[in-house]
């Protein structure tokens, strides 16, 4: 089984981008930081490589996305409450993100997401535990 998982994302500017998901709370591992490149640690084991786009394109000879124009990725994340989900939502938009898609609100799962200033879509959800939402 897999011990770790590594999201690569093409961004514009480094120091913005950086700057960017501090303001969200979140720390960059500084043994996998450059200034080509940003290990973004959104959790244990999951990382979300922050990639120039001109280093991105290293990896690959397919056209890289305009992520404001075209979708790409939906990455999602869980979260621990409602709360929490709406605090990161409206950090991203204090930040420069956009909150352009409404709440999500089934009950047993709240779901909220932000594009960030590349334009990529994150979306953080909270679901209810099951056996309470039976009951």
């Amino acid at each position: 089984m897999h011990k770790q998982i590594f999201v690569n994302l093409p961004i514009e500017n480094m120091a913005r981008a950086q700057a960017f998901f501090r303001a969200l709370g979140y720390e960059f591992n500084p043994d996998f930081t450059n200034e080509q490149g940003a290990c973004l640690v959104v959790g244990e084991n999951l990382y979300v490589m922050l990639l120039v786009k001109d280093f991105y394109q290293t990896f690959t000879s397919k056209t890289i996305a305009d992520a404001r124009t075209t979708s790409e990725v939906l990455v999602c994340f869980s979260c621990d409450s409602r709360e929490e989900v709406d605090a990161l939502v409206a950090k991203a938009v204090a930040a420069g993100g956009t909150s352009p898609r409404p709440v999500q609100d089934l009950g047993f799962m709240y779901s909220r997401s932000f594009d960030d200033l590349d334009g990529h879509s994150w979306e953080f959800v909270h679901m209810v535990d099951a056996s309470k939402a039976l009951g």
